[in-house]
């Protein structure tokens, strides 16, 4: 393995953890909707389990309810359950062959609960890129002791990836930073 191939192969997990952390925000829900929120739902259709957003119409009615209009008139149970016991705390309720699913109004507590778990979030994702960093070094060290590379050469690869590592934390920071605001903005 060479150097630029450590340094692309690092990055290209940086940027997963970077998505990652992305797609998990994207589920802490803030008191708007967003069809966003139903991506993760997974609906029972004849024995197999599949995305909402195949067995359903997603989308938006106003700034606090979700619509969901289902392909087959049979599925609005199985989807209202499965919205219903998914992990979001949102009460689904039918109307014919709609779904509506109202967002909730936040209270001040839970807001402040929201935070500290965009924070955690946050923190996970740092220390998945602070991980990708110490594996990057410890191949570059590797490549140094069997004397593949020059020093200054591993020196100056040890300065990118660390380059590296400081972008892609100061992305997360602007991540949490965005969503908090998101989440306090009543």
């Amino acid at each position: 393995m060479t150097i630029a191939e450590i340094r692309k192969s690092t990055e290209q997990k940086m940027v997963k953890s970077v998505d990652s952390l992305k797609h998990d925000l994207a589920k802490i829900r803030t008191g708007r909707a967003h069809t966003g929120l139903l991506d993760h739902i997974q609906v029972d259709y004849y024995g197999s389990m599949v995305p909402l957003s195949q067995v359903g119409n997603v989308g938006l009615s106003d700034a606090r309810t979700i619509t969901v209009q289902p392909y087959e008139k049979k599925l609005v149970p199985v989807i209202e359950k499965a919205i219903r016991d998914s992990d979001l705390g949102l009460n689904p309720a039918s109307s014919g062959d709609v779904i509506r699913v109202p967002m909730p109004a936040l209270t001040e507590e839970r807001r402040k609960d929201l935070t500290k778990v965009v924070r955690h979030e946050g923190e996970n994702a740092k220390v998945a890129v602070r991980n990708l960093r110490r594996d990057a070094i410890a191949h570059l060290k590797e490549m140094l002791k069997k004397k593949e590379v020059s020093e200054d050469d591993e020196r100056r690869a040890q300065e990118d990836v660390q380059k590296l590592t400081d972008r892609f934390i100061v992305d997360i920071d602007k991540l949490i930073a965005e969503k908090e605001k998101e989440i306090l903005t009543v």
